[in-house]
């Protein structure tokens, strides 16, 4: 049962470790969880799921894996699964340099020993009976037997009992790359663009140097450390107004994330294309501007540079004088988008627009060129290739 659902998790393209799948078996073995199939799902869901985004395609597996069952049965008939039958999954699933991991732990004894400690009542394949994982019988657990609280394996016939649809529920359905992101998720996103350093106040204790001060003068000298906070530098430009209206909730979900994440956040908004000037309060926006080119100069080269925007706009606002459907711009668009990158190594495009739509918007692709193609959309898969991009430099 438990093999055939490893195998399963694997097939679907799911990350599951040989170590992960262990740790359930312990769990299991140690008895952490009631015998009903539904504390089982949240169990296996949190010991081997490590990515949202392979939620749905876990319930998928286990609905299929585990179709047919109420429950695990009563303690007597709990079987374990035999030590030799674990190791064949090293063969098919372990590479080279995790089978020398487990070498390097003591071996694959050492680490089965506290694991299979009741394993000595059943060392071979079984056919029929009532207790032991097999084929045929009444066991709890196998396949072409009966019975109606038992979970069945690789068979579409012969099924008894009544099916169970707590993950059938599907509560993370479609939660997957391809899914607009959520201001958790945004959060979990952009924290691979983080840079710890010491700064502030000091607000912990550093003992080491506590205890070497105070041998050195003879009394308490308490040394205290500066909290640790992201020392990246961010600086957001935000598309409002026009076709933007309707992204506003998740753009308003990216910009709480980013406050969150980044403590060295400043933002502007523009409208379509970058021209010259932006501004910080849309109420004000006739009233309060900042010239473009004070931003260059106001903001070190070593900021991350993201633009937030839809890129759908004529053509003629990126790449001609006066283009602007606002006011008259001296100089296009595309011009000001390639001195901010001449200004800023790090600067990446986030298009709430779904990808496949943006072949059929000419200034899309301008906007893509201008960019050297490191526009991504605002998905899952989107935002995380968009934060390892600003990474690199």
């Amino acid at each position: 049962m438990f093999v055939n659902f490893f195998q399963e998790l694997r097939s679907a393209k799911i990350p599951v470790s040989l170590r992960e799948y262990l740790t359930l078996l312990e769990a299991l073995d140690r008895d952490v969880i009631e015998r009903k199939i539904e504390d089982f799902y949240f169990l296996s869901r949190s010991a081997l799921v490590k990515d949202e985004r392979n939620l749905d395609k876990f319930d998928q597996v286990f609905g299929s894996v585990f179709k047919g069952i109420e429950g695990f049965g009563d303690e007597d008939n709990i079987a374990e699964i035999p030590d030799e039958w674990l190791k064949s999954l090293t063969e098919k699933f372990l590479t080279e340099e995790e089978k020398a991991q487990i070498e390097a732990l003591g071996g694959w004894e050492k680490i089965m020993e506290e694991l299979q400690k009741r394993l000595e009542e059943q060392k071979e394949r079984h056919e029929g009976g009532s207790k032991w994982i097999g084929t045929g019988g009444t066991s709890p657990f196998g396949a072409d037997g009966y019975n109606p609280e038992g979970v069945r394996i690789g068979q579409k016939d012969g099924r008894h009992g009544k099916a169970v649809k707590v993950w059938d529920k599907r509560e993370y359905k479609n939660l997957d790359d391809s899914v607009e992101l959520g201001t958790r998720n945004i959060k979990v996103a952009l924290r691979r663009l983080r840079k710890f350093a010491r700064s502030g106040n000091p607000t912990e204790l550093d003992l080491d140097d506590t205890i070497n001060a105070t041998a050195r003068h003879g009394y308490l000298d308490i040394k205290m450390v500066p909290e640790r906070k992201n020392k990246i530098n961010v600086l957001i430009f935000f598309d409002v107004g026009g076709s933007m209206d309707s992204h506003i909730k998740l753009c308003e979900e990216l910009f709480s994330a980013a406050r969150s994440e980044f403590k060295n956040m400043e933002y502007f908004y523009f409208h379509n294309c970058l021209y010259e000037y932006v501004w910080k309060d849309n109420h004000r926006r006739h009233g309060e501007r900042m010239n473009t080119w004070d931003v260059l100069h106001k903001y070190p080269h070593d900021y991350k540079v993201i633009f937030v925007g839809d890129a759908a706009m004529s053509p003629y606002e990126i790449t001609y004088a006066g283009g602007s459907v606002e006011h008259w711009n001296e100089e296009p668009g595309g011009i000001w988008l390639e001195r901010l990158q001449q200004v800023y190594e790090s600067a990446i495009w986030l298009n709430p627009m779904a990808e496949k739509h943006w072949e059929y918007t000419p200034s899309t692709q301008i906007i893509q060129q201008i960019f050297a193609d490191r526009m991504f959309p605002l998905t899952i898969e989107g935002l995380d290739g968009a934060m390892r991009e600003l990474s690199r430099a």
